[in-house]
C-alpha cells in the first residue's frame, strides 16, 4: 500500500446509500483522543442537565417548525443530477470557492481528487447522499472560509501520512448528521431532535451551521487521537457522540448556543 498522497484515488466500501470508510464501530461509552481534549471546550457543559425529553412519546411542532422541517426534508430528496445547469454550477462554485487561482478543466477532471473525491467525476460520490451534501460543501465554503480552507489544506497540526478524504468526508458528514437527528421521521423522536426542530425554527440555515460545525468537530478530534484513514469510522463516531451530548442540553436554544459553534471562529 502506498502513502497516500493529494491525487490518490480512495478506495471505499459502499454501505447502503452512502460510502463508508470501514473500521470497527466505536461504542458510546468509548472515548477516544486525550482526556484533556474532552475535558475542555466540549465537555464543559456535561453538568448540565440534559432533561427527560427521552421518555415522552413525541413532540408537538408549532406550524413554524413543522415548515421548516418540511423544506429540510425536501432537500434530502433531491438527488445530485450532473445534467441540471444549476448543480453544475453549484459544483462549479465548489471549485472556485476552494481553489480560487486555478481553472477548472471540466466536471469531468483528475483534478478533483485534490479536494478529496474518489474519482475524476464528483457526482458518482454525490448518490451516496444526494444533492444537500454538495450544499453543505458550499455552504461551508462560503460562510466559514477560513475553517473551510484550514481543513481542505489540512493546515493545523501534526498529520497523519494516511490522511482522510476531504470531499467524501463531507459526504459521510452530511449523512451522519441526517441519520443522528433522524430527520426521515415525522417528528423527532429525541431530545436531541427535539431541540434541533427548536434551533431550526430560530434560524432555518441551522442544519447547515451544524455541519460546518461537526466537519470542525471531526478534523479536531482527527487532531487529537493522532488518527490515520483506517480509524476514519471511529473519528466519526466519537464526533456524532459529542454532538449529540451537546443538542441534549437544555440551555440549547440557538445553533451559536452549542459548545463546539467557538471552534468555527478559533
Amino acid at each position: 500500500m502506498k502513502m497516500m498522497g493529494p491525487r490518490s484515488t480512495w478506495k471505499l466500501w459502499q454501505i447502503g446509500k452512502v460510502h463508508l470508510i470501514l473500521t470497527p464501530p466505536l461504542t458510546t461509552n468509548d472515548m477516544v483522543g486525550p482526556r484533556a481534549w474532552f475535558g475542555g471546550l466540549f465537555y464543559r457543559n456535561s453538568h448540565k442537565r440534559c432533561g427527560n425529553y427521552e421518555k415522552t412519546n413525541g413532540y408537538p411542532l408549532t406550524p413554524l417548525q413543522e415548515q421548516r422541517l418540511q423544506r429540510l426534508k425536501d432537500r434530502l430528496n433531491v438527488p445530485f443530477d450532473e445534467t441540471r445547469p444549476d448543480h453544475q454550477d453549484a459544483l462549479k462554485a465548489l471549485w472556485n470557492a476552494s481553489f480560487p487561482e486555478t481553472n477548472l478543466t471540466g466536471l469531468v477532471s483528475e483534478q478533483w481528487k485534490d479536494m478529496g473525491w474518489q474519482g475524476a467525476n464528483p457526482s458518482t460520490d454525490f448518490r451516496g447522499c444526494g444533492f444537500i451534501s454538495l450544499e453543505n460543501l458550499l455552504f461551508f465554503a462560503r460562510t466559514y472560509p477560513a475553517s473551510f480552507r484550514r481543513i481542505l489544506f489540512k493546515q493545523e497540526g501534526i498529520r497523519a501520512a494516511w490522511e482522510y478524504p476531504f470531499a467524501v468526508a463531507g459526504i459521510n458528514i452530511s449523512f451522519m448528521l441526517i441519520q443522528m437527528l433522524d430527520l426521515y421521521s415525522e417528528k423527532p423522536k429525541n431530545l436531541r431532535g427535539a431541540n434541533f426542530i427548536r434551533i431550526l425554527s430560530e434560524d432555518e440555515e441551522a442544519f447547515d451551521v451544524l455541519y460546518c460545525i461537526a466537519f470542525q468537530m471531526m478534523d479536531a478530534q482527527w487532531l487529537a487521537m493522532r488518527a490515520s484513514y483506517l480509524q476514519f469510522n471511529e473519528v466519526l463516531q466519537a464526533t456524532r457522540i459529542q454532538l449529540e451530548r451537546e443538542l441534549r442540553l437544555e440551555d440549547v436554544h440557538r445553533i451559536q448556543d452549542l459548545p463546539a459553534y467557538n471552534l468555527l471562529y478559533k
